[in-house]
């Protein structure tokens, strides 16, 4: 008898890996229509043959680039919610993140906002991995702000929101210190909309 709470999931291929890992600093870094897939190929150390085994078309490789994107920030919340009971707190370190992001050494602004940029087609494929992220961000925003007794959560979330993307653009363009520092001040006052505990 087989035992099919057991099955085992298969790990990705490491030559699979190695290529989102290698498109994922490319893309990021220098742009994803700037880097062409025989870059990928050599960045990661492997074939022609390989990469389209893994990958048939590089807009394939750029919707894993921003699924990874996106399942990096959903296991920060996963995480800082088994840290943390206080929706307040989570939405400082979620702001902590987001500042520490905009002032690090290389950062190349917001990559789901870039991403956008470069596919201006809403119903390409990439734009809408780029839609499904912001829509989830939004609700996931909205859901803190409503668990705090905010008294306006969908409005707290649109603001929140505008303050993260203003941060991290004028973290890459402008001044990232001020930029930081903004946010935080905007997050405060949000936070001071809802009612003490």
């Amino acid at each position: 008898m087989v035992d099919n709470a057991r099955s085992t999931i298969r790990p990705p291929a490491p030559a699979k890996l190695k290529i989102l890992a290698t498109a994922n600093d490319l893309f990021y870094t220098e742009g994803i229509h700037t880097v062409g897939v025989d870059r990928i190929i050599a960045g990661a150390h492997v074939t022609k043959a390989t990469f389209y085994k893994h990958y048939r078309s590089k807009d394939l490789l750029i919707i894993a680039y921003v699924e990874g994107r996106d399942r990096e920030i959903r296991d920060f919340f996963e995480d800082a919610e088994k840290r943390l009971s206080d929706p307040r707190e989570i939405l400082r370190q979620l702001t902590n993140r987001i500042g520490g992001e905009a002032t690090r050494e290389g950062f190349r602004g917001c990559p789901f906002i870039n991403a956008a940029a470069q596919f201006v087609d809403p119903n390409h494929p990439v734009r809408q991995a780029v839609t499904v992220h912001r829509d989830w961000y939004s609700d996931r925003i909205e859901e803190l702000m409503r668990e705090m007794g905010h008294p306006h959560p969908g409005d707290a979330a649109d603001d929140y929101l505008l303050a993260r993307d203003g941060a991290l653009a004028g973290g890459y363009v402008g001044d990232s210190i001020a930029a930081n520092a903004a946010l935080h001040r905007i997050t405060e006052r949000i936070l001071a909309e809802a009612p003490s505990r």
